[in-house]
Order: C-alpha cells, then structure tokens, then sequence
C-alpha cells in the first residue's frame, strides 16, 4: 500500500543545515513520493535491480541473450533514461565497479561529467560577485557539463562485454518507439517541477496543454530518442560526441533561453571516461571497496565504516539510540573531511591515502563517545602536503540519480551510479534526453567570499560528488554484496546503513534497504517515521532531531551459498529480477 507523503528538508536555516564548516551542503532534495510494498527476491544464476521494471527487464533479457554484466548495464541505463527521466540517462554522468570473476579483479570507472574548457570559478555568480540564486544557477544551459555516462558505458564495454554494442540498445529503442506508461512516481515529480512546464521541447513532451503533468497510465512514445539510439547503436558512442548529435547538444546549451552555456564542441570530442584504481577498507571480516574521488562516496562510506568499527554494533539494536548515535558522530566526522578535502583528483593532488590510513582513522574514531555529542565535527589535521589551504565548502548537490547492481552468470559483477543532478537536470532537453546540470555541484558560494577551495569550478574540471557504488568481499575474498543508492550527500548514510543492516546484524538485502535511515546534515538529523521511538534520547545527546521520508534508491544484491538474494528500495519504483 503506498503512501502519498510529500516531505521537503525545507527548514535548513533552523536546522544548520546548510553550515559548510560542518560538512553540510544539501538542499531540497527530489520529493519523497511514498512508499511501495517490496518483497526482494531470489536467483541462481543472474540477477539485475534497478529503479524501474522495465529496466529491469532490459538487464535480464540481455544476460539471458548471454551478456555480462556490463553488457546488461548499457541496456538497464537506457531505459531508465526513457522509464526515469528525472534521474538519469546519456545527459548525464556516472560511476562503474566491475567485477571481474575470472580475474579476480575490481576495476572503477570515472565517467562524470566535466566543465567546459572556458568554465572559470565565477561562473555561478552575478555580475556584482554574488552567489547566483539556486533556481536560476540550475534551470539552462549554463549548468551543463559535458556528459560522461555514454564514454563510461562504451569503456566498460570494450573490457568487459561479449555482445555486439548495437544489441544492447534494442530494450530501449523498442521502448522510445513502442511507448511507456507514465508511473505514479513521475507523475508526481512532473507534477512538482514549476519550471519544466515551461521549457520547450520539454513542455510539450511531458505535459498537457493546460500545464498540468500528462496523467499516470499515459502511454509516452519518443520517436527522438529512438533516432538518437540508433545512430549511437550503429556508430558508437562518437556519434553523441562528434557530428550532427554533439552539434545538436552544443546548440541547445548555448541557445537556451535561460542562462546559456559556453560548452563547445571540442569540449565534447576531448572528453574522456577514465580508468581509476578503487579504494578498499577491511571492516569486521569483510573488505569494502568504492569508487575514489572525483566523488566523495567510496571515501565517506569507507571512512564512516572505520569509525563505527570500534563500536559492536551487532551487540546493539539496530534501532537503539546508542547505534544511531554512534553512526551520527561518524557520519559528521566523515563530512567534516568531505568538505575541505575531495574533489578533481587531475586537477588537484587529493589526499585520499591520508584520509585511508588506520592512524589518521583511528585518531578520528577517538572523537566518537556514546554518552554525548561532539560540540563540534571539524575535518582532520592532514599533513601540509596533502591539506594546502583549502577550507570546508559545500556544494548545493541534488539527489536525482539512480542505482542499479547486476551479478551475471559467470559472477562478473556491476554497480553503477548514474545521475543527470538535479530533477530532469537542466531541463535543457535534446534529441529525445535530458542534459544534466552537474555543474552547480561545484562550490561557489565560498568563491563570492573569496574562500579557496579544492572543489572550485575550473576548465575541464569533474565536480565533487557523494555517488558511492559499493562491493563487498567476504573473508575468502569472494565476491558478497554489490550496492549502491541515489541521495545526493546522503548517499553515504543509505549505503553505510545497508552496510551495517547485512553485515552487523545480519538482514537480508530488502530488510536492510528498508530499514529507516537516519540522513546527518550539520547540526541536523533526519530520522524516518519509524525511529520516533527514539527522537528523545537522541535529542538527550544534544541532537537536533527533524521526522520526515527520504527518497533513497538503494538496490543491493548479495551472494549467498544457496544463491542470488536481491533488495529493491521500497521508497521508490524498483524491482529485482534474475534466473
């Protein structure tokens, strides 16, 4: 049964949430848009979990057709482009792990998007230096980086896929032509956006001619995006960075009627997806591996599960003050670091080894006591070569992504994040796709104050990001989880406690993801519905306590003795699927 709750994280200012010296940057995130009855499910040989059925689908009909998985990974993202539009899609950028069964090994892929060569560190400000106004910083072309998500997908392919690239593109073109029923979650989002109404082709494609959202069940065909498909399908991912395509995506950023762009052409021919060495942490008997900066995940989800080791969580409740708080002081610690230290690891020397080491970790988990709250979470002393002098910054970063995870039938293994920023991105729309507005997660309100900061916008430069997809070993060095989740700087939290769900205490991969999330911004914590048993003791701490929904997307899948055991996210759409 699902419950039409709409819950904002408005009250930023009353919660001190928006204090960048304590790691914090989120605002108003996409709406929560209730909760749907989740069951998980069960495979022997492959599974796919993704945001969507139909993507879903797309996934388990390429491993059926004897695809790997980042074969079945091109397939689930492009119909998540057409089935999920505010999320994701070839606008946008993401993250890869790949599991290589045979190998043995985890490669990480780096395909987030990147400023224009012409970008400079005052480009979200006014012509008098001020920050500029969120809404107007987002909506047009000036927000758009060039996308990473086709070069990603196209990399990991060319190492890891069997199939021929033009066949993973037919679930989607069949789709574009075929047509979809728009889902009560789009709906609603559609429903909430003011200003994608009003934005051509966009306006006409989703929307009514009286501005109301095409109703639920409204069967959406998008001949453009199956001409887009088929051209990417017969000629590679070229063909969406050079030719008429990538002149078709310059024009419609530079032309945008509200802010428009100064990407170029050669902006996209020189784009590149790169290989990067992930990051890994042992915690209890496990050892956990994620995604290195540019993004700000695999070190935040490494870093909060070496600070909650200390602690025996498993000799705690799940939902107990005491293990709740111990991962609050965690989690703040982590953000603290996040703040002053992560960004563009091309462009800056990031110090992620420094943040990695068991001293550094340890000195950090010596700050954590169950009897009260830190006065303060401030980010480590670093050794000068590492730190220079940057200072905290946030960055305004929205929580419009998505996650899938994908086990196939030789163990080879993906989890994917993949995120256009904010809903429906820019809302610059073209050639039947959204173009992400990835840049605003640059930090620009310090530069107004003359700060220096690592994650400054600059030429050719990724912004931070919280995207975290995450594998986890078990202590034979097998493969045992693939997860991941959408949430914007939350993004660590939901993974850390699906983590500690499986892991401390034993869930299954539903249970965990269903489990209620605590969200730590600053001196605020969000905690769901479920844990209001538990609002007074942690305000006893010294913690300022808010009850709302959040809408994550965790999708997990662990790898039992008996088999596949997958979780989708009942907060939105999701499914599991496998054989």
């Amino acid at each position: 049964m699902r419950n039409r709750l709409w819950i904002y994280i408005a009250c930023q200012t009353a919660l001190g949430i928006a204090n960048p010296v304590m790691g914090q940057d989120f605002v108003s995130p996409e709406a929560a848009t209730g909760r749907y009855q989740k069951a998980g499910g069960e495979a022997k040989k492959f599974m796919v979990v993704a945001a969507n059925p139909l993507a879903v689908q797309a996934g388990v009909d390429t491993l059926k057709a004897g695809g790997s998985a980042a074969d079945a990974a091109v397939s689930v993202q492009t119909v998540l482009n057409m089935v999920e539009p505010q999320s994701s899609g070839i606008g946008g950028g993401s993250f890869i792990l790949f599991w290589d069964n045979k190998a043995k090994k985890l490669t990480t892929y780096d395909g987030r998007e990147t400023a224009p060569a012409a970008a400079t560190e005052r480009r979200f400000l006014t012509a008098e230096g001020k920050t500029m106004d969120r809404q107007t910083a987002v909506v047009g072309g000036h927000s758009v980086g060039v996308p990473g998500t086709l070069r990603v997908l196209e990399l990991a392919h060319k190492k890891h896929g069997k199939l021929a690239w033009a066949k993973l593109f037919d679930p989607a073109l069949r789709i574009a032509t075929e047509g979809f029923a728009i889902s009560p979650r789009l709906y609603e989002l559609l429903a909430g956006d003011r200003a994608l109404k009003t934005i051509e082709p966009a306006k006409s494609f989703f929307y009514l001619t009286d501005g109301n959202a095409k109703p639920v069940g409204t069967i959406i065909k998008n001949p453009a995006f199956a001409a887009t498909l088929k051209t990417i399908a017969a000629q590679g991912a070229d063909a969406f960075y050079t030719g008429p395509l990538a002149a078709d995506i310059v024009r419609a950023a530079t032309t945008s009627a509200q802010n428009p762009s100064d990407i170029t052409l050669a902006d996209l021919k020189n784009y590149k997806a790169v290989e990067r060495a992930p990051i890994c942490i042992g915690y209890r008997d496990r050892k956990v591996c994620g995604m290195a900066p540019p993004t700000s995940g695999g070190i935040g989800v490494l870093q909060t599960l070496a600070l909650l080791a200390p602690f025996d969580l498993s000799k705690m409740k799940s939902d107990s003050v005491s293990a709740n708080h111990a991962y609050i002081e965690a989690s703040r610690l982590a953000f603290a670091d996040r703040a002053v230290y992560i960004a563009d690891p091309d462009v800056l020397p990031i110090p992620t080894a420094e943040m990695l080491s068991p001293d550094y970790l340890k000195s950090r988990a010596s700050l954590i006591h169950l009897e009260s709250r830190m006065p303060r979470a401030e980010a480590g002393q670093l050794p000068k070569k590492a730190a220079f002098n940057w200072v905290p910054a946030g960055s305004p970063e929205q929580i419009s992504t998505s996650h899938f995870s994908i086990v196939d039938a030789d163990g080879n293994a993906v989890a994917m994040t993949t995120s256009i920023e904010g809903g429906f991105g820019s809302h610059v729309m073209v050639g039947g796709f959204l173009l992400n507005n990835t840049l605003t997660d640059f930090s620009y309100s310090d530069i107004a104050e003359g700060k220096i900061v690592a994650n400054a916008v600059g030429p050719n430069k990724r912004p931070r990001s919280s995207m975290a997809p995450t594998v986890v070993f078990d202590k034979d060095g097998k493969l045992e989880m693939v997860l991941g989740s959408p949430g914007g700087p939350a993004i660590v939290g939901f993974v850390v406690q699906t983590l500690t769900g499986m892991i401390d205490w034993n869930m299954t991969p539903q249970d965990a993801i269903a489990s209620p999330h605590v969200v730590v911004f600053g001196r605020g914590v969000n905690i769901e519905p479920e844990l209001t048993p538990i609002k007074p003791g942690l305000e006893a701490l010294g913690h300022e306590v808010r009850i709302g929904e959040f809408p994550s997307g965790i999708h997990a899948i662990r790898i039992t003795q008996k088999g596949l055991l997958g979780g989708a996210d009942p907060r939105r759409e999701g499914a599991v699927g496998g054989e």
